[in-house]
């Protein structure tokens, strides 16, 4: 039986970090920043779109949310639905119990702040995790010497951890919908914090799998996270 494969976005949040002064004060959340003259969030959308298997990508906006409709103007295979929350975890939950609950499908969550995710990453991580039908998500092994800050001001150099093992997470991370759906409504009544999809399955008892991802993929998170990002479209 073919699986379905649909994207989720979640766009509810306005990136306060990547925020610079003049964006503060035009009030245009992050995702609608414009990369090579077109938003971010239009960007991302794109690169899930660039896979076939991908049925349909579903982007979770932000009740009243006046941008979205026109950054995804004329994109194929793409809903919006005003069903943000006050955190990434609940907009992914509202986003999931959005599904037919019978029906079989996977879903992919990606960030709208990842507009350079490559087509052969996303490739790899589907075929990963549909092979092996086991949960996954794309991420890179730390490359660099990691050290923990002491908790006071002034900052300094509590210990060097060490890097062995460690990866940093990006997305997409795909997971069957019953589970992610479960184990994101599990957090939330545990009160558990959850950062990503793949920390809600693991608090579930999965492990999901580690699929290499890219440096293009990077998470455009500070104001000059922009212009880099722009040099990779």
């Amino acid at each position: 039986m073919k699986t379905t494969l649909i994207a989720i976005v979640p766009a509810a949040g306005i990136g306060s970090r990547a925020l610079d002064s003049a964006t503060k004060t035009q009030g245009v959340p992050k995702q609608y920043r414009l990369l090579g003259g077109q938003p971010m969030l239009r960007r991302s959308v794109q690169a899930l779109l660039a896979d076939e298997r991908i049925s349909q990508v579903r982007v979770a906006v932000a009740p009243g949310d006046t941008w979205a409709t026109a950054a995804l103007d004329g994109l194929p295979r793409t809903v919006c639905l005003p069903c943000g929350g006050d955190t990434r975890a609940e907009t992914v939950l509202n986003t999931v119990q959005s599904l037919d609950k019978d029906e079989q499908a996977w879903v992919l969550v990606h960030d709208a702040a990842r507009p350079g995710l490559p087509k052969q990453a996303l490739a790899r991580l589907i075929d990963a995790c549909l092979q092996a039908q086991r949960g996954g998500l794309l991420a890179l092994p730390v490359p660099d010497t990691v050290k923990r800050a002491t908790p006071a001001e002034p900052v300094g150099v509590l210990e060097t951890v060490d890097r062995e093992g460690l990866w940093l997470a990006q997305t997409p991370q795909l997971f069957p919908a019953h589970a992610l759906r479960g184990a994101l409504q599990a957090a939330k009544e545990q009160g558990f914090v959850v950062t990503d999809e793949a920390s809600a399955m693991e608090l579930a008892g999965s492990q999901p799998l580690l699929i290499l991802g890219s440096a293009r993929n990077f998470k455009v998170t500070w104001p000059e996270d922009f212009e880099l990002m722009e040099k990779w479209l």
